[in-house]
């Protein structure tokens, strides 16, 4: 978490960070309650992998929104799509399960994963994602997730 932190501290992205218990999926988040992320969009994020493991996806979207893999493969011009393993995770993102992020690029140092975001965040004021790990979750302007995806070099994708 300190290193995604200090990235946002060193691009002057303005956030702020909410702690709260272990939460472990999107009911979890909910079961907080609408007051607790001060109005902020709270993000589902999926990490997935192509048939043959060669392309990983990190997907923030809507929480509300349904993810539908065969029309994101199809977006990013990959094979058939499914989730990637604890384990990719670990490697490419440094993340346990249930702490996925797009603020995790920071530890990719390959750039391997390809960032692809739901166009309809961008209308949000403010959106939540975790900073790492799922104890906390940082609130932010839609258009400075973009700002921190783009300055570590990752793919991004709006779709």
């Amino acid at each position: 978490m300190d290193e995604i932190l200090e990235k946002l501290k060193e691009l002057n992205i303005d956030y702020e960070l909410i702690e709260h218990k272990p939460v472990y999926n999107m009911e979890e988040m909910d079961a907080l309650g609408p007051d607790y992320f001060k109005g902020a969009s709270i993000c589902k994020n999926l990490f997935l992998r192509d048939a043959k493991g060669k392309r990983h996806f990190l997907v923030t979207m809507k929480e509300e929104k349904q993810a539908n893999l065969a029309d994101i493969a199809k977006a990013s011009f990959s094979t058939k799509l499914s989730f990637a393993s604890p384990e990719r995770l670990q490697k490419y993102l440094n993340l346990q399960p249930g702490a996925v992020t797009p603020l995790a690029i920071v530890y990719d140092k390959e750039k391997a994963v390809e960032v692809i975001l739901d166009k309809d965040l961008l209308k949000e004021e403010k959106i939540g994602v975790h900073p790492g790990v799922n104890t906390a979750t940082v609130i932010l302007s839609p258009s400075d997730l973009e700002k921190y995806i783009k300055e570590n070099g990752n793919k991004l994708k709006l779709i």
